[in-house]
């Protein structure tokens, strides 16, 4: 099964996606699965998981509505507030629907860039494993190493790191990222996501080797049997699209055996969020 593991629906709203600058005009839009189900044909993918992009449970149900309508979106990673006192019960809640495969919390764009060690957060993170869901981490190179004490203090919950945690690429900075994101692949509850690299590249004029330190790091820390594949559609948009992701993975993945071609493309994702085929 070949699944895109990270990708985005929204509804356009200026106010409330105000993170979507003047310069990101390709992804001023709504954009829902009618737009991206010709995408995942031409490129022979079976489904996708759509990724929260708003934190609110409005957004987590609207997902997961979308997922009832479109058999195609196989998972759906949504919302919750994790430190609340009833995280408990609003878990219980979720537990039944069964395309709701984990959370995320944009921490990148926390003040309080430890928030996900505090007491509050990480009994949400307790509470996660309770009803076997997942946990995407994302995060700036800044906060690797305080998701790596956190994947260690909860080793039986799965996390995966959305974006290699978004290294420098542009300006081609690898070192204290390259080191503290081995320390967290050391963690044997981690996965990563070769997502959202051309947005940390220069947009019109990157080139597949920019890319290639960093996916070097990733695949020789994580091995290819935790790396799986996301598009971060729409957001791809503003730097090459689509087409362009794919054939970047592509290339990379050229030297590779098939059978760990077939684990980057699918079967990894199908495992980690536990799709139906």
């Amino acid at each position: 099964m070949r699944i895109d593991a990270h990708q985005h629906f929204w509804q356009y709203d200026p106010g409330r996606d105000a993170w979507i600058t003047p310069a990101m005009a390709a992804i001023r839009r709504s954009f829902g699965p009618a737009d991206l189900q010709p995408l995942l044909a031409h490129h022979g993918f079976d489904g996708c998981v759509a990724v929260q992009a708003s934190q609110s449970e409005a957004e987590t149900d609207w997902l997961l509505a979308l997922a009832a309508e479109h058999p195609f979106i196989k998972g759906v990673v949504g919302w919750v507030e994790l430190q609340a006192d009833n995280v408990a019960e609003r878990l219980g809640h979720y537990r039944q629907f069964e395309q709701l495969k984990g959370f995320r919390h944009i921490l990148q764009g926390e003040t309080d860039r430890a928030l996900l060690l505090t007491p509050a957060f990480r009994r949400g993170i307790a509470a996660l494993g309770h009803y076997g869901f997942t946990y995407d981490l994302l995060i700036l190179p800044d906060q690797l190493q305080f998701a790596t004490q956190l994947a260690a203090d909860f080793s039986n919950q799965p996390f995966v790191l959305d974006h290699l945690a978004k290294p420098l690429i542009k300006a081609q900075v690898v070192g204290d990222w390259a080191r503290d994101l081995r320390a967290l692949a050391a963690i044997g509850n981690t996965w990563c996501k070769v997502s959202g690299l051309v947005t940390e590249a220069d947009w019109h004029a990157w080139q597949p080797q920019d890319f290639r330190p960093y996916l070097d790091v990733v695949f020789d820390a994580f091995g290819p049997e935790r790396v799986l594949f996301g598009s971060d559609w729409p957001v791809c948009q503003v730097a090459g699209g689509y087409d362009a992701v794919v054939a970047l993975a592509q290339d990379y993945l050229a030297a590779c055996s098939a059978r760990e071609q077939a684990l980057f493309w699918g079967e990894t994702a199908a495992a980690f969020y536990s799709l139906a085929s």
